[in-house]
């Protein structure tokens, strides 16, 4: 198994160690909960820059890059849940609202494709960025807050976005950049993807 694809299998194996850690030790977990978070955030920036060095990028591990992640972030979700119930519940009907919209992208892109999304936007690498300063936020100091508010915000952006996306793609593909791209997509209009995919970071 290459480095890529190891990378993503100890993501994926963090998501269970971080759910018992988070049930079994509740606050006194939430400073190991963080420096895991930080490690499977590196593992998901280097999976991608390996894979791509070895040119072993392909469909089969963005799509398995992509769904790790939404286990991985889950995870941690959960266990700000588990650990800081309260902080979670002010939020409810926004946490709730964004589920919804999570589950509407890939339904959605399963009726349509039959495939999962995979489009690795602009907006959602910023919402990404967004869920680790409020994971650290929630874990390191309990505090939720505009934070977590602005979060939910920009996460449920991102999903229109996705939806956007898939539904004005005419056939599936992986590593759309907007809606706006989608729509060159469908018009035929070609645009460059390299500079795009050079600077995420897997996400």
């Amino acid at each position: 198994m290459s480095i890529p694809y190891l990378l993503i299998l100890f993501r994926f194996l963090l998501a269970p160690v971080i759910l018992t850690i988070s049930y079994l030790m509740e606050e006194k977990g939430t400073a190991l909960i963080l420096v895991l978070m930080c490690l499977g955030l590196f593992s998901d920036i280097f999976d991608g820059i390996i894979a791509r060095k070895m040119k072993i990028d392909t469909e089969k591990m963005r799509r398995l890059d992509s769904q790790t992640d939404l286990v991985f972030w889950l995870s941690i979700a959960w266990s700000c849940y588990v650990i800081y119930p309260g902080l979670i519940e002010q939020n409810f009907i926004g946490i709730i609202s964004l589920l919804i919209m999570e589950a509407l992208c890939y339904t959605i892109s399963l009726l349509k494709f039959k495939k999962e999304t995979c489009t690795h936007a602009f907006v959602s690498k910023l919402w990404g960025l967004t869920l680790l300063a409020t994971f650290s936020s929630i874990l390191g100091f309990a505090y939720g807050g505009w934070m977590l508010k602005s979060c939910i915000v920009i996460g449920i952006i991102s999903q229109l976005d996705v939806i956007l996306i898939m539904l004005i793609l005419p056939k599936w593909t992986h590593d759309i950049p907007s809606f706006y791209h989608a729509i060159l997509i469908r018009k035929g209009i070609q645009f460059k993807k390299s500079t795009y995919l050079n600077s995420r970071s897997s996400s």
